[in-house]
């Protein structure tokens, strides 16, 4: 029997697999995204609104840096046993052109990335334990990207 698949974070992103999408909030008076999202105020200095609004974010955007982690992070990080080493990546997203980390799918390698090169959103597991398997974000290069 297959185990419940449940997102690791709630709210932050949509457990779409055909098309994985971070959720952000946009201000509706001067247009600044948000990821995490924001349920108060536009966190944007220049603005007062209070006027918000939950969008998804884009789910392509071109890869800025990267790393690969070669230890386990401190808690709450959960790491699986044994550790095993991951990428991380720093993607500027299509149409909101704001930063967003997360892991690299584990399936790619370092030798895979170049800065400068497309990326896409997909949905991984991040860890599983005994009642589900937990799903996070994670960055691939876009289909054809070089």
């Amino acid at each position: 029997m297959a185990k419940k698949r449940v997102p690791a974070i709630d709210g932050w992103f949509a457990m779409d697999t055909a098309e994985p999408r971070l959720l952000g909030t946009k201000c509706s008076s001067c247009g600044t995204y948000f990821f995490p999202k924001e349920s108060s105020f536009c966190r944007n200095p220049g603005c007062s609104s209070t006027d918000l609004e939950e969008v998804p974010l884009s789910p392509r955007g071109v890869l800025w840096s990267f790393t690969n982690n070669c230890y386990p992070p401190p808690k709450p990080y959960v790491t699986p046993d044994p550790f095993v080493p991951y990428i991380v990546a720093a993607v500027e997203l299509e149409r909101e052109k704001m930063i967003v980390l997360g892991q690299v799918a584990g399936d790619v390698k370092i030798g895979d990335l170049a800065a400068g090169m497309e990326m896409e959103l997909c949905l991984d597991t991040l860890f599983e334990d005994d009642a589900a398997e937990h799903i996070i974000w994670k960055w691939r290069p876009a289909k054809g990207a070089q």
